[in-house]
């Protein structure tokens, strides 16, 4: 059976002036000419996205959309009815998103991050922003330490909501975030505590010594990559030690510290050089 809002392994079969029909359990599906590779040939398998165009048919596109069935993404509205919100997911059919799967009322041009799904009733594609229930509860695949994806889905008074590896929510506390973020932004990090309720504390660096070591590493290598010297310091701006290194001026504090102690910079009023070099 075709996977509706997935990619598919078909075969071309019948060649037809408006494109290529492809093979499939469910019947012949249509791939139009403008979604078709040059040098295609009856016989070749495409790996296709199947969903659903404007009349409601089945149809194959080789473009790619920005989720599919089961995944998340940041989505930009384009317009809105009386019957919900339509958003921008890389496709020519946007995607629907009813006024009940919306927390608030969507507003044109702004982003929403949603999940992706195939509505049992009708056979469409839709979205929820409504997205908890698709979330695991269980933290069974996490242990602390570990690094995993994160998508921002939201921003709170205590912090900011991200959704883990594309499975669970966790969060990341607003006195440890070192620099903004955005809603649908796509970053990594780790997993900081798994708390007995199974919510999950994030962080963007790893904690402890581990941190501080591969944080002194990144810094060894920018030195040795810059000539033995980096125009940085203790007098150094966040932002300026987060675009130069990607880390925090705590992290970044704590790891010219452990070098300095280990004799291999100097450390100067505006920069920090190699020692021996």
């Amino acid at each position: 059976m075709v996977a509706i809002g997935d990619y598919n392994e078909l075969e071309i079969v019948k060649q037809v002036d408006f494109g290529v029909y492809l093979d499939s359990d469910d019947g012949e599906i249509l791939l139009p000419t403008k979604y078709l590779p040059a040098d295609y040939r009856v016989g070749d398998i495409l790996n296709v996205f199947i969903y659903r165009d404007s009349e409601d048919r089945i149809i194959a596109t080789t473009l790619k959309p920005k989720a599919k069935v089961g995944e998340f993404a940041a989505l930009e509205v384009k317009q809105t009815n009386k019957y919900g919100a339509f958003l921008d997911w890389g496709l020519e059919k946007d995607l629907f998103v009813p006024f009940n799967n919306q927390r608030d009322a969507m507003q044109p041009g702004r982003k929403y991050v949603v999940y992706v799904y195939l509505d049992e009733n009708s056979d469409r594609l839709v979205g929820t922003a409504k997205y908890e229930k698709y979330l695991k509860k269980e933290a069974d695949e996490l242990t602390e330490g570990q690094e995993v994806d994160l998508l921002v889905a939201g921003f709170t008074d205590l912090g900011i909501k991200v959704i883990i590896n594309n499975q669970y929510l966790g969060i990341l506390y607003n006195n440890e975030v070192f620099r903004q973020l955005t809603t649908g932004e796509k970053t990594r990090g780790y997993i900081k505590k798994i708390r007995e309720d199974q919510k999950i504390d994030v962080s963007l660096q790893k904690t402890g010594f581990a941190e501080v070591t591969d944080a002194s590493d990144v810094v060894l290598r920018k030195l040795r990559n810059n000539g033995g010297r980096i125009n940085l310091s203790d007098n150094s701006t966040p932002d300026d030690i987060y675009a130069a290194l990607g880390m925090s001026k705590k992290t970044f504090k704590k790891a010219i510290g452990t070098l300095y102690r280990a004799q291999k910079i100097t450390l100067h009023e505006d920069y920090i050089l190699l020692k021996n070099k």
